[in-house]
């Protein structure tokens, strides 16, 4: 996904770890200085990418060592804590809780709900009731309503929510996704959808109150976001917004008619720091850095302890998480930043399997959404049931349906709706060619079928059979099958987790490795632009 560009003035700054700086305003500082940290997404205890990106360890050195500049830190979670996670299969959640309820300690943590918050089905109420009645953090809330049933877990949600620096008060708008937006509609939560008036509300009770600072956190898409940050053009109190759900680092300049905007990438792989200082006569100077949490930032020895506790239970509860069940036949690419945007070999394997789940014959096409795989690290090496129990964080069941070759062009332009998403698809037995610069579901320019040797252009009247995930067949991701399509009688396939599971053990009998590296002459994705302008 590009990013917004980023016209910030560089300036340096006293913490030991900056990628980036920008300055948005200049004034002598009175109060000690004001510090957030920012971050969204994490769906891990640990840290990715075999350890070496990401992870709360690396983030409490962060906020220790800006402590340790005499800072009065704070941290902001933009939401997706609970779900989905090898880990939240089993404890709901509650491994999470107690990773965010460590950070709190160590500074005051405000969290905002995200759509996967949401993804515990209501038999299962109580798992959800305990991870906000057991969470030492703030959740705040100005656009949506828990209605669990349980008054402590109900209550727990704070609106208009202040905090103080000082003699200063600073006002935080925290807002969600509705579920028409990509939000989970469930029994127990009740939203509203009209993010701008209700953070504008919100806003001026801030202003009546007489802060001198507001912010937003929240759970939305990037346009939602600028939405919000326009604002500013009538509410100059508002600063900046720091939000979630994209899973990839993105930005956006404040100006005098909008806030400016900070995201960071999934599993804490970016966060942001954000500095703010108050002058003496009430004028705020703002700075912020992209940080990037590598192998070069230490882990936090505290922390590291209740990751590693853990790490024990879960192989004590499921000692099957650490066999190997085969071997990879190179590096596959399956991070988030990877897979939500281009083919995956990893992904390859995964829906080749799911084009043979209702026997003979093989569907004709086979596609899965890439935010149904979770695992956002490499495949390499060993294959361990923990990599398949990583990669997919939801049930996997699968669908089949007939359509012709005009109705499935037609399906697939979902796919191509934003970027960097997780409704971006993982293809199988076709091609596909897009150019984002057209409008928004007629971005593809060619999708092809095998002919022979060859590939042909999909026929429009012809009729294909296609495997899909269940979830993408009930209308989700911007998907839809008419219902004209939809055969009432029909049930859900195997779950694609198994078929993974007996490919790669099937593969493991035969002495043979799994997968094989995309292929840059036969590609299954391909993305015109600047510096490609023929599909194939």
């Amino acid at each position: 996904m590009q990013r917004p560009a980023m016209k910030f003035l560089l300036f340096s700054l006293a913490a030991l770890l900056s990628a980036c700086a920008v300055n948005l305003q200049s004034n002598a500082s009175q109060l000690p200085g004001l510090t957030f940290i920012h971050l969204n997404d994490t769906y891990r205890v640990a840290d990715v990418e075999d350890g070496t990106r990401g992870g709360f360890a690396r983030a409490v050195t962060v906020i220790r060592q800006a402590q340790g500049e005499g800072r009065d830190v704070h941290v902001l979670h933009a939401g997706d804590l609970l779900s989905p996670s090898l880990e939240s299969q089993v404890w709901f959640g509650g491994q999470m809780v107690s990773a965010l309820n460590f950070v709190d300690e160590i500074a005051p943590t405000y969290f905002v709900a995200g759509n996967h918050e949401f993804d515990i089905r209501e038999p299962d109420i109580a798992f959800f009731i305990n991870a906000v009645r057991s969470s030492a953090f703030d959740w705040l809330g100005d656009n949506y309503t828990l209605q669990t049933g349980d008054d402590v877990a109900d209550q727990a949600l704070q609106r208009a929510f202040t905090v103080k620096h000082g003699d200063r008060t600073i006002g935080v708008f925290a807002l969600t996704m509705h579920p028409l937006d990509g939000g989970t509609r469930r029994p127990y939560v009740e939203y509203d959808r009209d993010y701008v008036a209700n953070a504008e509300r919100v806003i001026r009770q801030f202003e009546a109150q007489g802060v001198d600072l507001i912010i937003g956190l929240t759970h939305l898409r990037m346009a939602n976001d600028i939405e919000l940050a326009e604002l500013r053009a009538r509410h100059p109190a508002l600063q900046f917004i720091v939000g979630g759900h994209e899973h990839e680092v993105a930005s956006r300049e404040q100006s005098d008619t909008s806030a400016a905007i900070f995201k960071g990438s999934s599993n804490a792989r970016v966060i942001w720091r954000i500095d703010v200082d108050f002058g003496a006569t009430g004028d705020v100077s703002i700075s912020a850095s992209e940080l990037a949490l590598d192998a070069s930032i230490p882990k936090d020895p505290a922390y590291q302890g209740l990751e590693d506790e853990w790490r024990a239970e879960l192989l004590r509860l499921y000692p099957i998480v650490d066999a190997r069940v085969g071997e990879a036949a190179a590096r596959f690419d399956a991070r988030e930043e990877t897979i939500r945007n281009e083919e995956s070999a990893w992904a390859n394997f995964i829906v080749d399997q799911a084009r043979g789940a209702f026997g003979a014959p093989v569907a004709d096409f086979a596609f899965i959404n890439s935010g149904s795989i979770r695992i956002d690290d490499y495949i390499m090496g060993d294959i361990l049931y923990e990599d398949i129990a990583r990669t997919f964080g939801f049930s996997s069941f699968l669908r089949w349906v007939t359509l012709n070759g005009a109705e499935f062009k037609t399906l697939m332009e979902a796919g191509y709706v934003g970027e960097g998403e997780g409704n971006f698809p993982q293809v199988s037995g076709f091609r596909v060619c897009v150019d984002r610069r057209l409008p928004e579901r007629s971005r593809i320019v060619s999708l092809q079928v095998p002919a022979g040797a060859d590939w042909q252009e999909i026929d429009a009247n012809r009729q294909y059979t296609l495997v899909m995930p269940d979830f993408l067949y009930q209308n989700n991701d911007g998907y839809v099958i008419p219902d004209k399509l939809k055969d009432p009688d029909s049930r859900t396939g195997a779950e694609l987790k198994y078929l993974v599971l007996d490919a790669i053990i099937k593969a493991q009998q035969l002495g043979q490795k799994v997968g094989q590296e995309v292929d840059p002459k036969n590609p299954r994705f391909v993305a015109l632009g600047p510096d490609r302008e023929a599909c194939w």
